[in-house]
């Protein structure tokens, strides 16, 4: 199997920004307080590195793939309990995207892919606690079970 390039692996990454952002849309409508607050601050993160990697494709050659209209759920957010547990999904899977590109980067690319895994695996890890959920942490963050 080949591997992919270093900006195939970022317009994986970005594919994977889009659907984190549509999918807080749906998460924070369903929290109040801390927790909404906090949905709002993990949006705003998405948003800031997907227009970074818009401009790092853009301007470097790399095709930057478009954002869609809507994009499918693992499942219905009809409350806070699923709106907690898609927070958590979420971000798991845009860590495995940032965790997929650390094998095709190098130099600031693999930076930017690191720093972006652990950000999400923290961020994870906090809405598990805010969920109940335990473990709090798995053992290699964006990497399927």
């Amino acid at each position: 199997m080949r591997q992919p390039t270093a900006g195939e692996a970022l317009a994986a990454a970005l594919s994977a920004e889009y659907a984190a952002i549509y999918a807080y849309g749906r998460i924070g409508v369903r929290l109040t307080g801390a927790a909404r607050d906090a949905a709002r601050q993990a949006e705003s993160s998405h948003r800031r590195r997907r227009d970074a990697l818009v401009v790092q494709l853009s301007t470097t050659g790399g095709t930057v793939p478009p954002d869609r209209a809507g994009y499918a759920l693992p499942f219905a957010v009809t409350d806070r309990v699923s709106a907690l547990r898609l927070a958590v999904e979420v971000e798991e899977r845009t860590a495995a995207h940032w965790r997929a590109a650390l094998a095709s980067t190098t130099g600031a690319d693999r930076d930017q892919a690191l720093a972006a895994l652990v950000e999400y695996a923290v961020r994870a890890t906090r809405w598990r606690k805010t969920a109940g959920v335990a473990p709090l942490t798995v053992a290699f963050p964006g990497r399927p079970s």
